[in-house]
């Protein structure tokens, strides 16, 4: 059993780590759009392609972060360089202006922040052991919830006094705590066997086991899971930034931050408790269940976003994204741990479906955007509802439910076990 100063670390490292994690995220487009304007040649279609080409640059990174993952030992040390890059990387932005160093920055940004989904989820696994780890994922997604929502009260606090460039200074603060509670959790409380999802009772040859993509491509019901990861994101990522662009049009732009800040509070108070129910009860409710609810509060929130452009309706809907959001943060290194266990390779998975869940996000942005400068605001969340409607229909079809992968045993190239059917 871990220590309870162990896991108080833990907890802390997801706190303070909530907001360096996404690096700038919507507040990108508001201080892009807001702050440097048309006047500096910055749009809704110029802001998407930023988060498009960091987006991308993030997610060919994903299977080489999950791969370094599972083969090194300093764990720790991975993520405090990654959440001095990050940091780094958006400090320096308003102290640019060019098209091209922007996007560098924050292409900076996506690669480094590749490392904290499977580094964070492989310490989890490498501390608590495989029994634990569904209701220990839902305790360390309650507490990146709660560091999301203070974070944001405080942007949103401290940018009605001294506009939106102070987000900047609070990254750099919340980075310093993250490396404080990253060493909180002592190396020698870390299994790296465990962590990479090796069990005593299995052994793998390390050349003879898969790895990044060869994982992905060998284990069908993976390959499913992650192209259902991009299209959740496809969806998803582009709707906090949108209703960011349309408040900052409503509102203009001393009040944006703000209001999006409001709108991640809001979203974040309701994914801590969704967060803890996921942990505590995916384990009796099952897997398949609960991700279809997430699919399906995606696209309601989209449809109900074009229902009035009042702005407490805009963040009373926001609301919504802590069901999806909370539920999918929950429970994505679950069902990875569920389709690889046993392989020694969870990490360099999470990576493989990673790079798929960031083509999604990545191209969210842009697909948004190009449909609002076209089109319409209302359109572009129909589109995006739309997107999370089919990934709803694909799920109930295809997707097995993945809950007994664990009992019955994986296999050591991280396939379901021969007794677990295809699809359900």
């Amino acid at each position: 059993m871990p220590s309870a100063k162990t896991l108080r670390g833990l907890d802390a490292l997801n706190f303070f780590l909530a907001d360096v994690r996404d690096g700038l995220g919507p507040y990108l487009a508001i201080y892009l759009i807001a702050v440097r304007g048309p006047d500096q040649g910055w749009n809704e279609a110029t802001t998407g392609l930023i988060m498009t080409i960091a987006g991308i640059a993030g997610l060919i990174a994903q299977t080489p972060a999950g791969m370094l993952i599972d083969g090194t030992n300093a764990k720790r040390a991975v993520v405090i360089a990654a959440a001095l890059a990050v940091t780094a990387s958006c400090l320096a932005l308003p102290f640019i202006g060019n098209f091209y160093l922007v996007a560098a920055t924050q292409s900076v940004a996506g690669v480094a922040g590749a490392i904290f989904p499977p580094a964070l989820a492989a310490i989890t696994l490498g501390i608590v052991g495989p029994k634990m780890f569904s209701r220990r994922i839902g305790r360390n997604e309650g507490f990146n919830h709660a560091g999301n929502a203070v974070s944001a009260a405080l942007a949103g606090g401290l940018a009605y006094f001294f506009g939106p460039v102070v987000v900047f200074w609070l990254m750099g603060a919340l980075a310093v705590c993250s490396i404080g509670a990253m060493l909180l959790v002592p190396a020698r409380a870390i299994d790296d066997d465990l962590a990479r999802g090796m069990t005593k009772e299995q052994d793998v040859v390390e050349e003879d086991a898969p790895s990044g993509f060869a994982t992905l491509l060998k284990n069908k019901p993976l390959v499913l899971f992650a192209g259902l990861c991009a299209l959740f994101h496809l969806s998803n990522a582009a709707m906090l930034t949108s209703v960011g662009q349309l408040l900052t049009h409503l509102s203009g732009k001393d009040h944006a931050t703000s209001l999006i800040a409001v709108c991640i509070v809001a979203a974040q108070c309701v994914m801590v408790p969704v967060a803890m129910f996921v942990g505590a009860k995916a384990d009796a409710i099952g897997r398949k269940p609960i991700f279809l609810a997430a699919f399906g509060v995606l696209a309601l929130r989209g449809v109900l976003y074009t229902l009035s452009d009042n702005p407490f309706w805009l963040v009373g809907v926001q609301l919504l994204d802590g069901v999806g959001a909370g539920v999918y943060g929950a429970l994505f290194p679950v069902v990875v741990a569920d389709l690889t266990h046993g392989g020694g390779r969870f990490n360099a998975a999470q990576g493989a479906v990673a790079t798929a869940q960031g083509l999604g996000a990545a191209f969210s942005a842009t697909f948004a955007g190009l449909i609002i400068v076209s089109a319409g605001y209302s359109a572009a969340f129909l589109a995006l509802a739309a997107t999370a409607g089919l990934g709803f229909v694909l799920y109930l079809a295809l997707m097995p439910e993945t809950r007994d992968a664990t009992a019955i045993g994986g296999r050591p190239d991280g396939g379901l076990p021969a007794a677990m059917p295809a699809t359900a």
